[in-house]
């Protein structure tokens, strides 16, 4: 017997369904989601958003929210998650967490086994056909992840360990209409919300084209954004082209450091200007997984809402890939260049400061085990950019793992100027206030156009008759 059952959420449009009374509760669809943070940058790796509980060793706010059990009985929980240590067999398990079912936490604690994202069991309840309250309960601030939870009395069911993003079996458990809901069409379609994607879309929006801008987080910005803060140091508006640029310095930032404040790096000034222009659709949350083809022209971009799991179809005559990774020219076959080993990686920054009094830290054994030796200072109050790893790993499939080893290298890095002899004494009033847990990567895939620029281009300053982008910046590889 099929049930069907959908729930007005209170702060969000969100629709769980049931199905021989299994019910799927994705983690990103909870209606409050407390301290945790949502987490979008590896979809493409293990198929879907997911609740961070990134609190700088500091618990998190519970996340909570509500369902209907349709049958009163027993139930077995399940909750996919990871130890995300366990790579790297390390001491400890940081990513401790806990499922509350009205008020009472599971026997199990999750994040606690298995290095891969995989269904932990979380054993047999007994729940009453009535509304029941989920929490998740951070138990360390140190990055427990769930991306969701999982309830079914059918006793031979166990959730497939599918990465795909929108799997069949989540969408038909989510129960969200088989068609995507239709957008457009677009004159242009940018699927990327950083500095790339913001002057693509505003330019295009000024000449008078319908455009529609895709961004998979809730700011615009990317690395130039307050969850990642790379200020902005490029050069515009040199030689022939004085007026390149001029859109950018719109919206660029003028931090005084990098890492920043959040408030030098002006979110909500970005998004402002961009709901300004009446020819712009902004799809905030949204992220770009398909597209749709006609011969060797892309007709259309499917997009995953990664708040409520709805697709939608974005219809276009031009697409522009600013994604930062290339996925969406990946997925439509364009020519690429992609180099495995030996390339930039990626840079997750952190900013410390001196409180009004001690402050303590916890012993983290699963962290890297650095001294004061191993990494630059002093540097006052922040690590930059060259806090930068995963150079001869896979740019694309191993960016979580690239990740995680980065927050391993700064909680060791803290650990070692709290409770090292050589830095103890000097930093007892030190605290961390922020870390990116989105990852700024600096080198991924290469679309290939007519010209690839080469280091005798920028040497011999080569002029293009066609030239319209001027380069400023020093030759990195």
């Amino acid at each position: 017997m099929k049930k069907t059952l959908c729930i007005a959420m209170l702060l969000a449009a969100v629709s769980f369904r049931t199905d021989a009374a299994t019910i799927l509760v994705e983690a990103e669809s909870f209606t409050s989601a407390g301290g945790w943070k949502l987490d979008t940058q590896f979809i493409e790796i293990m198929g879907s958003p997911y609740l961070l509980a990134h609190g700088l060793g500091r618990p998190v706010a519970d996340a909570t929210t509500t369902i209907h059990v349709p049958e009163t009985g027993y139930y077995r929980v399940w909750v996919r998650t990871k130890d995300w240590v366990a790579h790297w067999k390390a001491p400890g398990t940081p990513g401790k967490f806990q499922l509350l079912v009205n008020g009472k936490a599971l026997n199990e604690t999750f994040g606690t086994k298995g290095a891969g994202w995989h269904w932990q069991d979380g054993g047999m309840v007994l729940l009453k056909n009535s509304q029941v309250e989920l929490t998740l309960k951070d138990l360390t601030g140190f990055d427990g992840r769930c991306d969701a939870v999982l309830l079914s009395n059918d006793k031979s069911f166990v959730p497939p360990d599918d990465s795909q993003p929108v799997s069949a079996w989540r969408t038909r458990l989510t129960g969200f209409p088989a068609e995507p809901a239709e957008e457009g069409p677009f004159d242009l379609v940018v699927i990327g919300g950083g500095y790339g994607g913001l002057g693509s879309a505003i330019s295009a929006a000024r000449m008078g084209c319908k455009v529609a801008l895709i961004q998979n987080r809730a700011v615009l910005g990317g690395n130039g954004s307050s969850e990642i803060r790379v200020w902005a140091k490029g050069n515009t508006r040199r030689g022939k082209f004085v007026r390149l640029g001029e859109i950018v310095e719109e919206f660029a930032d003028n931090a005084k450091a990098s890492p920043g404040t959040y408030e030098e790096f002006g979110d909500a000034h970005k998004a402002k200007i961009v709901r300004a222009e009446k020819n712009l659709s902004l799809y905030l949350n949204h992220h770009g997984f398909r597209v749709e083809k006609s011969g060797d022209e892309i007709t259309a971009v499917f997009a995953l809402d990664i708040r409520t799991g709805r697709v939608r179809r974005f219809a276009g005559r031009l697409f522009a890939d600013c994604t930062g990774h290339a996925y969406i020219g990946l997925l439509a076959g364009a020519d690429n260049s992609i180099q495995s080993r030996g390339h930039m990686g990626m840079s997750n920054m952190w900013r410390w400061d001196n409180a009004d009094g001690p402050r303590s830290f916890p012993k983290v054994p699963w962290a890297l085990p650095l001294t004061m030796e191993d990494f630059p200072y002093p540097r006052r109050f922040h690590a930059e950019w060259f806090w930068e790893s995963g150079y001869d790993l896979d740019p694309l499939n191993d960016l979580e793992y690239v990740r995680d080893w980065n927050l391993r290298a700064m909680y060791g890095a803290f650990a070692a100027m709290k409770h090292s002899k050589e830095g103890a004494a000097e930093h007892q009033n030190a605290e961390l206030v922020w870390s990116a847990y989105i990852g700024g990567t600096r080198e991924s895939v290469q679309l290939l156009g007519d010209v690839i620029l080469t280091e005798e281009d920028v040497v011999t300053k080569r002029e293009f008759p066609d030239g319209t982008v001027p380069t400023t910046w020093s030759i990195d590889l």
